[in-house]
């Protein structure tokens, strides 16, 4: 997943993004999370903020600093949070969102589609049919690397 610490989108879903990656790995399913912007000109997203949030909320994943943006241009990650689903073979099966949540947390009784794709995924091998895509914060690019 691509995340960072000052989209109000995140924020909204960070106890949702903890809760399902930890039901994840009860099912053998790792997760990482990715932060991509530029931290120059977003203060708030860089490493020693990473650190204190990873560690305030006691990530149960990798916090990992794309400093040069090429991880976010390589996957073609578009906003935060953006997800990415992969089999066991590494083939993309979901590209999509965690939920129906957008700068709001969703209602608790909103079906929790990144935990049921990547569960299917880990059952069948194959993402779901009906895949809808993230929305958020746009990634902060770096003007030279524009």
């Amino acid at each position: 997943m691509f995340i960072c610490n000052h989209c109000p989108y995140v924020k909204a879903i960070i106890g949702r993004i903890i809760r399902d990656t930890l039901a994840l790995a009860s099912h053998g399913i790792g997760s990482v999370a990715i932060m991509s912007n530029d931290a120059s000109h977003y203060p708030e997203d860089g490493w020693g903020n990473m650190v204190r949030v990873a560690q305030a909320l006691a990530f149960p994943f990798p916090y990992l600093l794309d400093a040069d943006q090429s991880v976010a241009r390589a996957y073609g990650a578009v906003c935060t949070p953006d997800f990415f689903g992969y089999n066991e073979a590494l083939a993309l099966q979901y590209r999509g969102r965690l939920d129906a949540s957008k700068k709001e947390a969703a209602p608790e009784s909103t079906p929790r589609e990144l935990f049921d794709a990547m569960r299917l995924i880990a059952l069948t091998g194959q993402g779901p049919s009906t895949q809808m895509p993230s929305i958020g914060c746009s990634i902060k690019w770096r003007s030279e690397s524009i």
